[in-house]
């Protein structure tokens, strides 16, 4: 009866809702905040060249803050997405196996070391230390036999993260630049730039090609090894890849936003809710819904205590962490 309720409207008619509900929560980011603005301000600030007090807020302040959201959302939501297919764990997900966390450390390692790095140099130290902390955990987690079990991949995720964590703060301590790897790993959109935009936005999206490209081939990699590759698949390339297209959407993520734990774990559950199990549905459904839950807790950062503002990184936490203790409890399957 599950299996039929979900394939009672098309996909498409769903792709089509999801899109009309994230331009909707678009709106509503852009109008609401600390300073007044209305839905004729946001119009003038995307559709012409007036200039005004209001209007340079929303198009210099708020506008790549929240396109930001959109595609950072997507890009946790998608690796998310990804790392739960590839190793058939519903507890996979980039800020809870050391993606995050060795993007951090490496970040702190490069603002000590080159201090005068410029953004892309940021990026790449991401890319980077991303990569080292997934091949920790990875290897931790498959030390004995059995595969990535999920009790044994979170723990390893556990452990790794404390430690990169302790390295990216004990770098800071003794150079004495905590408050600067602190600004950039709070996790949050503030002060997000067209720059750092053009800088990030590109990564992103091939990001988001290559992985809609071999969604076909991860739906059948999340079935089973054994049935990829009777099926003529060539695993390990495909897994290579797709490793590859995780560490960049983690660490773009990384470098613009700091550290962002449970979207990519959330965001794929839900998904499968609407669309079922075929990953060339659940990608760009994640990409949606993970960019529209990303505007959501920013918008709701700026404007819950307003005129201080709430960091987006806790939010995402609170609503979070009782979703990871619900898929515990449920084995995975609770929204599955």
């Amino acid at each position: 009866m599950r299996t039929e309720t979900k394939r009672t409207l098309p996909f498409t008619l769903k792709l089509v809702a999801g899109l009309f509900v994230l331009i909707a929560i678009f709106v509503i980011a852009m109008v609401f905040g600390a300073a007044n603005t209305t839905l004729s301000d946001l119009w003038l600030a995307l559709t012409s060249n007036v200039q005004g007090d209001k209007i340079s807020i929303l198009r210099e302040i708020r506008l790549p803050r929240e396109i930001a959201a959109i595609f950072v959302g997507a890009a946790l939501a998608i690796s998310g997405a990804i790392m739960q297919g590839m190793t058939r764990n519903p507890l996979a997900d980039p800020g809870l196996i050391g993606l995050t966390a060795g993007a951090n450390a490496a970040l702190a390692v490069t603002i000590a070391w080159i201090p005068s790095v410029n953004y892309f140099g940021i990026m790449i130290a991401c890319f980077i230390g991303a990569a080292i902390g997934a091949i920790m955990v990875l290897s931790m987690g498959t030390i004995k036999k059995g595969g990535f079990s999920p009790l044994r991949l979170v723990l390893a995720g556990a452990a790794v993260t404390a430690f990169l964590h302790a390295v990216s703060e004990g770098i800071g301590i003794y150079y004495k630049i905590s408050k600067d790897v602190s600004m950039w790993t709070a996790g949050g959109l503030i002060g997000t730039t067209w720059g750092q935009l053009q800088i990030i936005i590109p990564v992103i999206v091939v990001g988001i090609i290559i992985a809609v490209f071999l969604s076909r081939q991860l739906t059948i990699l999340s079935l089973s090894e054994e049935v990829a590759v009777g099926l003529g698949q060539k695993t390990m390339r495909v897994k290579a890849v797709l490793f590859i297209v995780v560490i960049a959407l983690a660490g773009a993520s990384v470098a613009l936003v700091g550290n962002m734990a449970f979207i990519g774990l959330m965001v794929p559950h839900i998904v499968r809710a609407i669309v079922g199990t075929d990953y060339r549905f659940i990608i760009p459904m994640s990409a949606i819904c993970g960019a529209s839950f990303m505007l959501f807790a920013d918008t709701l950062g700026r404007t819950i205590n307003i005129p201080y503002e709430t960091p987006v990184a806790a939010i995402v936490a609170l609503m979070g962490l009782p979703f990871f203790l619900i898929i515990v409890r449920k084995g995975g399957k609770a929204f599955s």
